[in-house]
């Protein structure tokens, strides 16, 4: 049965170009089933019927309920009920098996797709969360004490404000992507998608700044990567250490919230929306393939804007 999750896991990384933890999420639920279908006595993929699949969905709401609060949690992702699998997790589940058997029967290693019949759970949207201007003020303050590590800092929170990146495509920018004489930076997505996107001034500024003054003494010649954004150490950033620079910065700027990884871009959004942006035009600088998860950010101004409506009109 490993054989098979290692062809798939191949398949998302190089023809699907899925995200490194929809990769490593999708291999740990396969890996978890093909345990489980062990003690059941199931050894190869062709003899999983549907039921069986069931009967793993409800082993794993069986377990958190045995674990109770010491289960594992994703940080941002609580459960519905501290007695059963959440719908954010249940749902991962279920896509992970719908999409691995997709792939068996399209590469024709199965016959057939016992996993087409399970249903995905409906998902709450959550909505994403802001920085007030003030917050981004704070943040975005020129860095001091001025070090390479600072100047990094700074230029990173620019970046990510002014062009609304993922935290992936911040850290995986490279300096051939920069365009900043024409004041574009060339992005690569989610799925390999490239796109481009306009940088402002003070970001550009920051920038070059750090180029000047910060990177060339961060870099280890003939060892550091192409990156453009290096760690102490002159390496590229790995996505934990990356999130807690970030986090850093955000509690010395003296902000007291929690704050989530894809916050900054969700500012970047919202803040264009609230000074009318069209919404097609934020899709296509956010590089979402589709209008309705763009649609999301008209729920977060619209709270706005009543909010400011009742603070300030006389009959609000």
């Amino acid at each position: 049965m490993q054989a098979l999750i290692e062809e798939f896991g191949q398949y998302l990384r190089h023809e699907r170009g899925q995200s490194e933890y929809t990769q490593k999420a999708y291999g740990s639920i396969l890996n978890r089933f093909a345990d489980w279908a062990g003690g059941q006595q199931l050894t190869r993929w062709n003899a999983v019927e549907l039921s069986h699949l069931l009967g793993y969905l409800s082993h794993q709401r069986d377990s958190v309920t045995t674990t109770g609060d010491d289960a594992p949690k994703k940080p941002g992702r609580p459960r519905d009920d501290p007695a059963r699998l959440s719908t954010e997790s249940l749902y991962l589940e279920i896509a992970a098996l719908k999409a691995f058997y997709r792939f068996c029967v399209q590469e024709q290693f199965l016959l057939t797709n016992v996993a087409e019949n399970l249903t995905l759970p409906r998902r709450w949207k959550r909505l994403p969360k802001a920085l007030t201007d003030s917050e981004i003020d704070k943040l975005l303050r020129p860095p001091e004490p001025v070090t390479p590590a600072t100047l990094c800092d700074h230029a990173m929170l620019e970046l990510c404000y002014a062009s609304g990146l993922r935290l992936a495509e911040l850290r995986n920018l490279e300096e051939a992507q920069l365009q900043l004489d024409a004041g574009f930076i060339r992005v690569i997505g989610k799925g390999g998608k490239e796109r481009v996107v306009p940088v402002g001034r003070r970001a550009k500024e920051a920038i070059e700044r750090y180029r000047e003054q910060g990177r060339n003494k961060l870099a280890k010649p003939g060892k550091s990567p192409g990156n453009l954004f290096l760690t102490n150490r002159g390496t590229a950033f790995a996505a934990v250490t990356l999130w807690g620079r970030i986090k850093k910065r955000c509690a010395l700027a003296g902000i007291d919230r929690n704050i989530t990884p894809h916050m900054l871009r969700h500012s970047f959004a919202t803040h264009l929306l609230e000074h009318g942006a069209d919404l097609r035009v934020i899709q296509e600088l956010l590089g979402h393939s589709s209008i309705s998860t763009t649609e999301v950010y008209t729920h977060v101004a619209g709270k706005r804007l009543k909010a400011i409506h009742q603070q300030y009109h006389p009959r609000g």
